[in-house]
């Protein structure tokens, strides 16, 4: 795609999110991506498109709505680059890099934070469910409302709105609503009827 069908496609709303789009680093890894388990619309863009529409479909104020949306729009951006090597190289996962990008553009440490963070819900969840390692799954649980602080509850409408998208598993994000007991459960509302699903 072409940079004005990016932005076509993607809809910038801000200054900030249309300034992502002239980096030739991230409108690359918004093309990257096949169609895969989890992620059967394949390209990132497409994903970012997926988790803006269910931003759209929270009950939220403004400002939070924006917040979401700088988080979509650089979550798995940079997966394109990311190490897969065995052992795994944390420090080259694709969030560390969706951090230090938008570090170029914004000084807010707990949003950073929570960028680098977004899919560690998932991993606490991996530890204790599949792994038996629930210690540390509550540990890494900790260190995520240590290190996004103020923002729990952003961390935690990110997590609903990348969780249900394309054919993920819903079992992380229904233990996460189940046992997180200072989080406010949101409820999307259908366009359509006007309803809380």
């Amino acid at each position: 795609m072409t940079f004005a069908e990016l932005k076509d496609y993607l809809k910038p709303e801000t200054d900030l999110e249309a300034s992502f789009l002239e980096d030739a680093e991230f409108c690359r890894g918004l093309q990257w991506g096949v169609p895969r388990f989890g992620h059967p619309e394949g390209s990132i863009v497409a994903h970012i498109v997926e988790v803006n529409a269910n931003i759209d479909r929270l009950p939220v104020d403004v400002e939070t709505r924006r917040l979401l949306r700088i988080i979509c729009w650089v979550h798995d951006t940079f997966k394109h680059i990311e190490d897969k090597g065995t052992p795994r190289d944390w420090t080259k996962h694709h969030a560390v890099y969706a951090r230090n990008f938008l570090a170029r553009y914004l000084e807010d440490p707990l949003l950073l934070n929570l960028v680098e963070m977004h899919d560690d819900a998932y991993y606490a969840w991996r530890l204790g469910h599949l792994h038996h390692k629930l210690g540390e799954g509550e540990e890494r649980i900790r260190v995520i409302r240590e290190r996004v602080g103020s923002y729990w509850q952003l961390f935690y409408l990110f997590f609903k709105c990348d969780t249900c998208t394309g054919d993920k598993n819903p079992a992380p994000l229904i233990w996460f609503e189940d046992t997180m007991e200072d989080i406010e459960v949101a409820y999307f509302v259908d366009d359509l009827k006007g309803e809380a699903v």
